[in-house]
């Protein structure tokens, strides 16, 4: 396993830390925070490198606010500053630990995300069953409560054995330990930000320990997984049945993690299975019934905005055409249909 022992200069360099902010501000610079930080922005981005250089960086606090997506989710958000340096250990850490990951994980890579997620996941349904010719099962999973649950001590030591560099080190601790949820003890600090891009990269690294252990120590073949939701796929029933305990076990055990006891599902695949928002059946694949009471929520919220000139109607149509791609990956078209058909009359 190859390691690092050189990389905090080439994150905190000001030549680094300036690439960090023009990827950074894509689509933010007319965020009045942005906007503020710009007004004087060599003297902040060089003030970072030297508080970085000095040791005396410390990571400021968060603003907490939520989000529906489509669940209720707890975000918080850093200062500009802190967020630029996000960025900067992103940029050199992703391609470090990258290689290391299992070709089906999905989440926040490169040439992965959701629907290809999902089409990896059509293909093993398929492939398993024979074209819908066999029994197939499909075992779905969703950690519990998992940002908040990450442990810092063991993302630290699944880090430092790549990262061999001790200023690198104090960096990482200086990001992780400046978020800690509730679900922690006397002893051990828990939780990384959803909102953090650094958070992503984390997310990842971690839930990479379980993804081998599948795939070693299970010996798992057909597994999927999006953050922390993930699915197990076999012409076996009671095979994927004694899978689920030391799935339990090891997630506790390794990562401190446990399983949501109600999102545990041992279904049929000619029934439906239901992952990232699509439901995959053996001729044929639809869209979650709560996505599609979505989506006409908020083309009917975006026609509103439109009538009352909150947006534009490009931007209208912008949303209307995002929502019609992602049904490009379902037999949709009626719901297609329905959609454009609400378009034309809640704009008109």
């Amino acid at each position: 396993m190859k390691t690092y022992k050189r990389i905090f200069e080439n994150m905190t360099s000001p030549e680094h830390l300036f690439e960090a902010w023009d990827q950074f501000k894509q689509g933010k610079r007319t965020k009045p925070d942005v906007m503020e930080f710009e007004k004087d922005l060599e003297s902040n981005i060089f003030q970072l490198h030297h508080d970085l250089r000095d040791k005396t960086y410390k990571h400021g606090p968060y603003v907490a606010f939520y989000i529906s997506d489509p669940k209720l989710r707890h975000i918080h958000k850093a200062a500009v500053r802190d967020r630029v340096l996000h960025h900067a250990i992103f940029q050199v850490l992703n391609p470090v630990f990258e290689p290391g990951y299992i070709p089906d994980s999905f989440s926040c890579r490169i040439g992965k995300g959701t629907h290809r997620g999902v089409e990896r996941l059509s293909d093993m349904l398929r492939t398993i069953s024979r074209n819908g010719t066999r029994p197939c099962y499909a075992l779905k999973c969703d950690v519990r409560k998992f940002f908040d649950s990450i442990d810092h001590e063991i993302l630290l030591e699944i880090l430092a054995r790549r990262i061999k560099d001790p200023e690198a080190m104090w960096l990482l601790k200086e990001i992780i330990g400046s978020f800690a949820t509730g679900y922690q003890d006397l002893f051990r600090a828990r939780g990384v930000p959803i909102g953090n891009l650094t958070s992503q990269l984390f997310a990842n690294v971690y839930m990479n320990e379980f993804d081998q252990i599948v795939k070693q120590e299970l010996r798992a073949k057909s597994y999927v997984r999006y953050t922390d939701d993930f699915i197990l796929v076999s012409a076996d029933k009671e095979e994927l049945e004694k899978l689920l305990t030391p799935i339990q076990q090891s997630l506790q055990e390794k990562l401190r993690l446990t399983l949501h006891p109600d999102k545990i599902q041992l279904v049929k695949y000619r029934k439906g299975v239901d992952f990232l928002g699509y439901v995959q059946f053996p001729h044929h694949r639809l869209m979650r019934k709560k996505s599609e009471q979505r989506m006409m929520h908020k083309i009917s919220h975006a026609a509103y905005l439109y009538r009352n000139e909150a947006i534009d109607e490009a931007r209208m149509n912008a949303t209307l055409q995002s929502y019609l791609g992602v049904l490009k990956h379902a037999d949709a078209y009626r719901l297609s249909e329905t959609l454009k058909n609400r378009y034309w009359v809640s704009s008109s």
